[in-house]
């Protein structure tokens, strides 16, 4: 059984940085395609970014530039690099594994942008 924990969020200030990990067990992440999401109050789960299996990063434009994806792989562990953080990036962030047989999700982290 693949698992996923999330660690390292929490309450940051605007334009603040804050590096989120994704704990793997169960499988090497390299089996799957990587992805990170979030969603905050009363909306919905929103696509941060993928990286594929075989290490390919890909985000959507409005969130370029600020996120990246990256992994170790002796680690099995999957990171989120958030820098430039806006108060609208308040959200829970959600680690998710996926290949053509399955997918998994993590239980998420908090991350708050407030002064």
């Amino acid at each position: 059984q693949v698992k996923l924990v999330e660690s390292g969020g929490g309450l940051v200030q605007p334009g603040g940085s804050l590096r989120l990990s994704c704990e793997v067990s169960g499988s090497p992440f390299s089996l799957y395609d990587m992805g990170w999401y979030r969603q905050a109050p009363g909306e919905q789960r929103e696509l941060i970014g993928t990286m594929s299996s075989g290490g390919r990063t890909i985000y959507p434009n409005s969130l370029k530039g600020r996120f990246t994806i990256s992994g170790d792989n002796a680690k099995n562990t999957v990171w989120l690099q958030m820098n430039s953080l806006k108060p609208e990036d308040t959200a829970v962030y959600y680690c998710n594994a996926r290949n053509l047989f399955a997918a998994y999700w993590g239980q998420g982290t908090q991350v708050t942008v407030s002064s």
